[in-house]
């Protein structure tokens, strides 16, 4: 999928990233020990409600907000950033380190329509770790039980029950 810039489209795209944008910077500015706050305003920057077992630290950044659904004990740690408004999918059991990035937007390489956005989902099966600082790109799944490494940044899928590491993300091994 992709938007061009100034359609009418973008243009309640770019209101929604206002709206998120705020909801951002007032959940970064809870203190860690205020879960019930943190809870609260994550769900209104999701537009739903999420477990009981969501845990999340902030500071923590997203532009759009409404794609991400959120599981069962998913664990979310401090500086992530949840960019783009393509869907996030995340899976139960999910730990995500410092300073993860999930983007679900980009743009064309070719000058001609680089100027448009593209869009594609992100899904992150069950009991997957995503490592500190790793980068997911757009239409990117990753496969239950599966490990990303620190730094790492994903480009294509990821095998259930493997590691991958390194830029572009490769498979180290089976688990």
């Amino acid at each position: 999928m992709s938007h061009e810039p100034r359609s009418p489209e973008f243009r309640e795209i770019y209101r929604r990233i206002q709206v998120a944008t705020r909801l951002s910077a007032r959940l970064s500015e809870l203190a860690m020990e205020d879960v019930d706050g943190i809870k609260s305003a994550f769900e209104e920057l999701i537009g739903k409600p999420v477990d009981p077992t969501f845990s999340l630290i902030p500071p923590f950044f997203a532009d759009y907000g409404l794609g991400i659904t959120i599981g069962h004990k998913v664990f979310i740690n401090h500086g992530c950033m949840f960019m783009g408004h393509g869907a996030i999918g995340i899976g139960d059991e999910v730990m995500i380190a410092p300073k993860v990035n999930l983007i679900t937007t980009g743009h064309p390489v070719d000058p001609e329509t680089r100027r448009s956005v593209t869009v594609a989902p992100i899904t992150i099966g069950t009991n997957v770790w995503i490592g500190v600082a790793a980068t997911v790109l757009p239409g990117v799944t990753i496969g239950k039980d599966a490990v990303v490494a620190a730094g790492a940044v994903v480009t294509h899928d990821v095998p259930p029950r493997s590691l991958v590491a390194g830029v572009p993300a490769k498979v180290i091994k089976l688990l």
